[in-house]
């Protein structure tokens, strides 16, 4: 507890000791990410184009294509980790992710609905993306009754929208040419090839505005650990607060789904992770954004020298988060009952 006249200020300094070990990891990823390439560069090469001192060519590999990548994904990463910690406070439900709202199946149908009909199998402005996240997400709050209905509503009602929403964009793919569905399937495994300061700006924008937003959210949502009865009356607004946490949620994840495609596993493992090193007491909105930075870097890194030819990073989070899933689901949670 930190005094100060007549205020205090509760200072979570486990979940404060978290971020701070998390940073520096987050940096040696980072540089690490940098380094590796597919195309066999040397350490050196890359630190010389970092620089500005190497050929025109390395120059232009590192600071044009390279770095930009890095600084996406850390982006993308940390609003998939933040909106999956969201999503499972209100939930109450370790296993919820922002998939479960249609936000993915609705980021896809925009997606494919913008490269109908097209020859060179061009995906369109990243923007889509967001915005077929937040229609199917009006769409299920709809269904399930508002926006203020509990956690396992809007989850139950958010499997049946995404698998109708899936099931039309899979009809309107098989009806187009190879092109078309080879240039969508790359973005719907999720991936951060080519991506660049045009679609960085946008996200860094987006995450000023929403990220301080949800660090506020997350010291309210802490209530919902408590039943509706004992949550409301220690002040908290339920309704407002479960519409604040969802509205937020929506606009993260669709954000990151919008740049990097629906990469899967991130937005469940972050919380998770986060939540193993900030204890059971907090919602570790911070922890999970900075996990969740930490994970898309190492698998992006991972992506583009696992193989000869570069795989997509969703792939990668596939095949690393299926044994993690299988890791959840059999240990239990110790979480369970506290508050």
């Amino acid at each position: 507890m930190v005094r100060r006249g007549g205020l205090s200020w509760l200072f979570p300094r486990r979940s404060a000791l978290a971020a701070a070990l998390l940073l520096p990891l987050l940096a040696l990823l980072v540089a690490l990410a940098v380094l590796a390439s597919s195309t066999g560069m040397s350490p050196r090469d890359t630190l010389s184009g970092l620089l500005g001192t190497g050929d025109p060519g390395t120059v232009l590999i590192v600071r044009e294509f390279r770095l930009p990548r890095v600084w996406v994904g850390l982006m993308v990463g940390g609003a998939l980790g933040a909106a999956g910690c969201l999503t499972q406070a209100l939930a109450g439900n370790r296993l919820a992710t922002p998939d479960l709202l249609g936000v993915n199946e609705g980021a896809t149908a925009a997606v494919v609905a913008s490269a109908a009909g097209s020859a060179t199998g061009m995906i369109g402005h990243w923007w889509l993306g967001p915005l077929g996240a937040v229609a199917a997400a009006v769409l299920v709050v709809l269904c399930a009754g508002g926006a203020g209905s509990a956690g396992y509503r809007l989850l139950v009602v958010g499997i049946g929208a995404s698998a109708v929403i899936g099931a039309v964009g899979d009809l309107v793919m098989s009806r187009e040419n190879d092109n078309t569905a080879g240039g969508v399937f790359l973005w719907a495994v999720g991936s951060l090839n080519g991506r660049d300061w045009t679609v960085g700006t946008p996200l860094l924008l987006v995450l000023l505005f929403l990220l301080p937003l949800t660090l506020a959210a997350g010291h309210r949502l802490q209530l919902l650990g408590f039943d509706d009865d004992t949550a409301a009356g220690l002040g908290a607004d339920l309704r407002r607060l479960r519409t604040a946490a969802l509205a937020l949620a929506v606009g993260l994840s669709g954000a990151a789904v919008g740049v990097g495609g629906p990469i899967a596993f991130v937005a469940l493992a972050a919380p998770i992770l986060a939540g193993r090193l900030s204890g059971p007491t907090r919602v570790p909105v911070l922890g999970s954004a900075l996990t969740g930075a930490a994970l898309i870097t190492a698998a992006d890194a991972l992506s583009r020298v696992a193989a000869p030819v570069e795989i997509p990073v969703g792939v990668v989070t596939s095949v690393l988060g299926g044994p993690f899933l299988l890791w959840v689901l059999f240990r239990p949670d110790r979480t369970a009952g506290k508050a």
